[in-house]
């Protein structure tokens, strides 16, 4: 039978890993150069727009398929965290930073538990043999 634990966290891990891919893939398609103008302007070397599209891309396909979780929560994490203080703080809780703190709960979330369930790196590493108690059925 399946836990309600390893649902959950199958479920927080693709969702943040859509909705990173999406802000990804969205900075590549609205031109990267953009991009690495808009953090220019507001203080931050452009090369970084280039590191948090990959970082957005790369991590969100891991977690879609459930590799290296905890890593990419971690990196999630790290990016949102610079994207509260540098940019969100001051247009305040509604305006602001309210969706990226709820992006950086999943993000700590998923660093602090993982989700192995249906994950390529369980699949892979076979890490942990009770949650591969969780994976199959009773």
């Amino acid at each position: 039978m399946l836990n309600n634990k390893g649902i959950g966290a199958l479920i927080l891990r693709i969702t943040l890993g859509v909705i990173f891919l999406a802000h990804g893939t969205a900075k590549f398609q609205g031109g990267i150069e953009n991009t690495v103008g808009w953090f220019e302007s507001i203080g931050l070397p452009g090369f970084m727009a280039y590191a948090v599209a990959v970082i957005e891309v790369v991590g969100g396909i891991a977690l879609i398929v459930g590799l290296g979780t905890r890593i990419v929560s971690a990196l999630f994490a790290l990016l949102l965290i610079g994207a509260i203080i540098k940019v969100k703080f001051a247009a305040g809780f509604l305006n602001g930073y309210a969706y990226d703190l709820v992006l950086l709960s999943l993000s700590v979330s998923l660093f602090v538990e993982g989700s192995k369930l249906y994950s390529i790196g369980n699949l892979l590493f076979n890490q942990d043999k009770e949650t591969n108690r969780y994976s199959k059925s009773a």
